[in-house]
């Protein structure tokens, strides 16, 4: 149980960036309180990646080996002409990768990570989970924040962080953006690997592109299964449809991948069509601190998934917040400060990276196609100065 005498910062959101900031806070042997408004802890969707800004992390937590143990640890990240299926690039994600980044690339099933870092928080003394929370207040008074939920009960703390995802209620108290919607659409779906058909190594990280269009291919669960992420531009979206399933449908999406290469076309006839999931980010923000209140991960800022590092900078921003607190003991308002201070520029860069990357990859001209795939084609398999920026990011400290 947690000593209650002490008051503990609180967690809005138990997904995994909010689980990883409470392990995070509890290195520093101080109380945490996790608030989820689902009525039990877990986690949906498809696979996940993770580059080597987010395995140090993960090393750093003491939950690696749970991880590798689940994981697949993929040999190369390879970009694909969805169209004449040609081999554009390919990134080495051997042991030459894990010796430049000094953790692996490792590719798994969203809800294993969760499952993890969710027992390891169940098993630290310092961690509370409570569910059925949906926070409706937060409010700061004379160094206490108290936040309220919808069904009437409060929570006191030393302090809270708002981890509450792309919808972010916690946001709010900074800024009244709203998310903007990409007009993109993904379609999710796992295989058993024995139903693939493939032209390459099943080990592999497999992006398929093309005008407005990819396809995200990679193995989870200890190679059982095979992930698979469709992903198109929707002609039939409107603002006025954007909250409706009008747009973004599975017979659109039949009609966008028609003239892809066979092995594409056979993934399409795997994804499951029940469920979509338009794709939002939200612009970078100037700050997300206000006294004893602070944001970390998509509460502070939502990313379009090109570059597969929404859930990597939640990482980093909970081992970051996590030395920050260390640093500065008692004093949360300068730790809070100088968190911020590192990570909103470094957050920001990804996000419009992420929106640039989305517009190379989908790139609808034949001159702007003929380029990309030129440079493409110059690169070797090592040229790890194009991802250095993103995985090589290590600013937390060694778990002791």
């Amino acid at each position: 149980m947690m000593n209650t005498e002490k008051k503990p910062f609180i967690v809005i959101g138990g997904g995994i960036g909010g689980l990883a900031t409470a392990l995070g806070i509890a290195e520093t042997k101080q109380y945490v309180k996790v608030l989820e408004q689902a009525p039990e802890f877990g986690e949906i969707g498809a696979g996940i990646q993770l580059a080597a800004n987010a395995t140090n992390v993960l090393q750093r937590l003491g939950v690696m080996d749970k991880i590798n143990d689940i994981a697949v640890f993929p040999k190369r990240l390879v970009l694909m002409d969805a169209f004449s299926g040609k081999e554009l690039s390919a990134l080495d994600l051997g042991d030459v990768y894990k010796e430049r980044y000094g953790a692996p690339y490792v590719v798994l099933h969203r809800s294993d990570l969760h499952k993890v870092l969710a027992e390891a928080c169940e098993k630290n003394p310092y961690i509370e989970l409570v569910t059925n929370q949906t926070i409706i207040e937060t409010v700061e008074y004379e160094g206490e924040v108290t936040v309220t939920s919808a069904n009437g009960s409060q929570h006191s703390g030393t302090a809270v962080i708002g981890a509450d995802g792309l919808w972010s209620k916690a946001r709010k108290l900074f800024v009244e953006d709203q998310p903007v919607c990409s007009q993109y659409v993904a379609y999710r779906g796992a295989i058993p690997m024995e139903e693939v058909t493939s032209h390459g190594d099943l080990d592999d990280v497999y992006m398929w592109i093309g005008p407005d269009l990819h396809l995200v291919q990679y193995p989870v669960r200890r190679g059982e299964l095979y992930n698979q992420v469709v992903v198109f531009k929707s002609s039939q979206y409107t603002e006025e449809n954007e909250k409706t399933d009008q747009w973004g449908t599975p017979e659109e999406m039949d009609r966008v991948f028609a003239g892809t290469c066979e092995l594409v076309q056979n993934a399409i006839s795997f994804i499951q069509r029940q469920r979509r999931w338009p794709m939002y980010d939200r612009l970078p923000i100037d700050n997300w601190t206000k006294g004893r209140i602070t944001l970390m991960g998509d509460a502070a800022h939502p990313m379009l998934q090109y570059l597969a590092q929404g859930a990597c900078q939640a990482l980093e921003d909970a081992a970051y917040l996590s030395d920050m607190l260390h640093k500065h003991g008692n004093d949360i308002e300068q730790a809070f400060l100088e968190y911020q201070e590192e990570r909103i520029p470094r957050t920001a860069n990804v996000q419009t990276s992420a929106r640039m990357w989305g517009e190379i990859i989908h790139n609808t001209t034949d001159a702007g196609i003929l380029l990309r795939d030129t440079i493409f084609a110059g690169r070797t398999d090592r040229d790890f100065q194009f991802v250095d920026e993103f995985h090589g990011y290590n600013k937390t400290a060694v778990k002791a």
